[in-house]
């Protein structure tokens, strides 16, 4: 009888390296770089990330901090998107992924559901002023890219916060 030849396994996230090392919650072969020890074992990175999200963190000043920051920040974004016209399709993602940004940074990268939602909230906020105002002065026209600004920068705000990344 020919038994197959065992094949190595190889780290998932690095394929060049043969690893015995499995993670303790998913099973995947991990090599020594890519493992986290934990009271229980190792684990991988992303089982270690996926934990971590489980937990709030945020205090109760992180609320308003957020929400004024992101308000703040998006008020002044929707004044650039007002003159940018077009260009705001562009000026949107980047706008909110600073806002993010700062927001983790004043929050001091504190989590929780609610916290992401409420700096979403205050970039609604922030940006809806410019909006409100060329409804008042009855230019229909000038609603156009500032609304374009709201519906781009509020879910770059809140994904960003939240942690999901496109690759």
């Amino acid at each position: 009888m020919n038994q197959p030849a065992p094949t190595a396994t190889v780290c998932y996230n690095h394929p060049n390296r043969e690893s015995n090392l499995r993670c303790n919650r998913c099973e995947r072969p991990i090599c020594a770089d890519c493992a986290v020890l934990t009271p229980t074992g190792y684990r991988c990175k992303e089982c270690i990330r996926g934990q971590q999200k489980v937990f709030d963190t945020a205090t109760s000043v992180d609320y308003p901090v957020a929400f004024a920051i992101a308000a703040g920040l998006a008020f002044l974004g929707s004044l650039l998107a007002g003159f940018l016209g077009l260009w705001s399709i562009f000026l949107a993602p980047v706008a909110g992924g600073i806002t993010a940004e700062v927001v983790r940074w004043a929050i001091r990268r504190h989590r929780s559901q609610s916290l992401y939602l409420t700096a979403a909230a205050g970039a609604i906020c922030g940006a809806l002023p410019l909006v409100l105002f060329n409804l008042l002065v009855g230019n229909f026209f000038g609603l156009l890219w500032p609304a374009v600004y709201i519906v781009i920068i509020t879910p770059t705000v809140y994904y960003r916060l939240r942690g999901i990344q496109l690759r």
